[in-house]
């Protein structure tokens, strides 16, 4: 599916390896427990405004490189604010509900484009 992929965990991931920590060390020293990395890696979820702040500042970072987005070369959609608005609403509905989610997007696009938008 075309669209934007958070990346967080990659760029926790990465960071711990510029470092030379490992995942769990650097959670330790932040204060965050290893069942939170491990539901950043199999969730893709980012974590909350606090904890991104923590995160940055112990590995001397933006919160905006925390946040950094990879978009496939094929696909021309940008991070702005309801992109990310609308992720962080998503996160906890069901894959059923994200399906018709999806579904209204692509119908209200179908109709933009038969209307000339």
């Amino acid at each position: 599916m075309k669209g934007v992929i958070f990346v967080f965990y990659d760029v926790y991931k990465a960071l711990c390896t510029q470092r030379g920590i490992s995942l769990s060390r650097a959670a330790a020293e932040i204060g965050l427990s290893n069942a939170t990395v491990t539901k950043w890696k199999k969730t893709g979820a980012a974590p909350s405004g606090e904890t991104l702040t923590r995160v940055a500042a112990y590995f001397g970072v933006s919160v905006d490189r925390l946040l950094e987005v990879e978009t496939p070369a094929s696909d021309s959609m940008g991070m702005d604010d309801f992109t990310y608005a609308l992720y962080n609403e998503t996160q906890t509905l069901t894959e059923e509900n994200k399906q018709k989610l999806l579904e209204m997007a692509r119908f209200f696009r179908q109709q933009q484009e038969k209307e000339g938008r």
